[in-house]
């Protein structure tokens, strides 16, 4: 049973747009297409939609993703390479949870801030923003 590009694109929450791009790129080498050019996702591609999503979502270049498709579609020769792609996004993603970590603080700061402000409980600072 295979879903239409409209099916696929209302599962992952990606364009149909957005969804051809990547197939015409290379990044969705797994999907077939009908004798007519339409695409046919199967349930299985969506487990791998779904890393090309974590990936681009977390600041991975799509040049580097189509990189990591190549390597999947070579087969177990690039574990090795797959393992050290994921190894690096992995350091890239703790980077990325600490800096929102320090803007949560920040948000959290002001949100208290400006409570106090509203409810007379904090005098005026230096800073109006």
């Amino acid at each position: 049973m295979f879903d239409t590009i409209a099916q696929a694109s209302k599962k992952t929450g990606i364009s149909i747009h957005t969804l051809r791009y990547y197939d015409r790129e290379g990044l969705l080498p797994f999907i077939e297409h009908s004798a007519n050019g339409s695409r046919l996702f199967r349930e299985s591609d969506y487990e791998w939609i779904a890393v090309l999503q974590c990936l681009k979502n977390t600041g991975m270049p799509l040049k580097q993703i189509k990189t990591y498709m190549d390597w999947c579609m070579q087969g177990d020769t690039t574990l090795e390479k797959r393992l050290s792609l994921f190894q690096s996004q992995k350091i890239v993603i703790e980077h990325q949870l600490k800096e929102l970590k320090t803007y949560q603080n920040i948000v959290e700061y002001k949100i208290k801030y400006l409570k106090g402000r509203i409810d007379g409980t904090e005098e005026k600072g230096v800073c109006q923003f």
